[in-house]
């Protein structure tokens, strides 16, 4: 029997891939092409559309550094949303803070959540049983135009801008997403890698310049988005939230529950030092 490499071609003239030693499940539901499989280098694996969203051996760079970070600067964060972030991972970290009084999480595909917490429950840790959890079905897009809730933070765990995760780089979604927030509130997003995608960071900059006094980006290595350090959108009309001294994160810090394997005060505030070729695209 072959071996079965996954394949991902989402930069133009660029081709990874991981090889497949054990599918665990694959299926198209119509929305989303989703696979999940083992690599011997990452683990569990999960795909969508052909491209890599987590991983087992790396996740906790990209969950830790979208939610503590947030979390830890606005500093009395009760009420927090979740666009997107089936695999659960997000809502693990964020109900890590002992101060956080409820979640609501969106997801568009319930498919995704199903087969994460059945083939990676390792990610999702149990999250979704929290009582503190509340997931909703549906397009998240929708969902903030339309809601009367209110969120102290906003972390977009969304795809890459193609298929149904599109809508959730556009304007109009942003500033929907704004309204959604509670005074002094801030939202992040996923923005890609800049090496090869300057061109979404530059688009939601472009965006979040319209709509927030304190627009900013911070960066994360992750070593399966390839091509170099992620970046990570930040939106916020407290400009103060982004001079937060490493010795207050550092008091809050210690209220998290259990250790983190990425995340501290010092690389939370090194994240915001950009080299020149992702400045330029703020």
């Amino acid at each position: 029997m072959s071996e079965r490499w996954i394949t991902e071609e989402l930069h133009d003239g660029l081709r990874s891939g991981y090889r497949a030693d054990n599918i665990l499940f694959e299926a198209n539901d119509g929305l989303q092409h989703l696979v999940i499989y083992e690599n011997a280098q990452f683990g569990r694996m999960m795909s969508l559309d052909g491209i890599t969203q987590v991983t087992e051996r790396d996740e906790f760079v990209y969950h830790e550094m979208m939610s503590h970070v947030p979390i830890l600067a606005h500093g009395a964060a009760k009420k927090v949303g979740i666009i997107g972030g089936g695999d659960g991972g997000v809502l693990r970290e964020v109900l890590r803070h002992k101060t956080v009084e409820a979640v609501t999480m969106v997801e568009i595909d319930q498919a995704v959540v199903d087969m994460c917490v059945e083939h990676m429950p390792m990610i999702s840790n149990g999250a979704f049983d929290d009582p503190r959890t509340n997931l909703v079905i549906t397009d998240g897009a929708a969902f903030v135009e339309e809601t009367s809730e209110r969120f102290d933070v906003i972390i977009v765990d969304s795809t890459d801008p193609i298929g149904p995760g599109e809508v959730l780089f556009r304007e109009s979604f942003y500033a929907a997403a704004k309204r959604c927030l509670t005074p002094g509130g801030v939202i992040v997003t996923q923005n890609g890698v800049p090496f090869v995608q300057g061109a979404e960071l530059k688009s939601t900059m472009t965006k979040f310049r319209k709509l927030f006094k304190a627009p900013a980006c911070y960066l994360a290595t992750i070593p399966t988005y390839v091509m170099g350090s992620m970046a990570l959108g930040w939106g916020s009309d407290n400009p103060d939230l982004l001079n937060v001294t490493v010795e207050t994160l550092a008091a809050r810090f210690e209220g998290l529950d259990g250790a983190t394997r990425y995340y501290t005060p010092a690389v939370h505030k090194a994240a915001f030092a950009l080299p020149p070729y992702v400045s330029q695209y703020l």
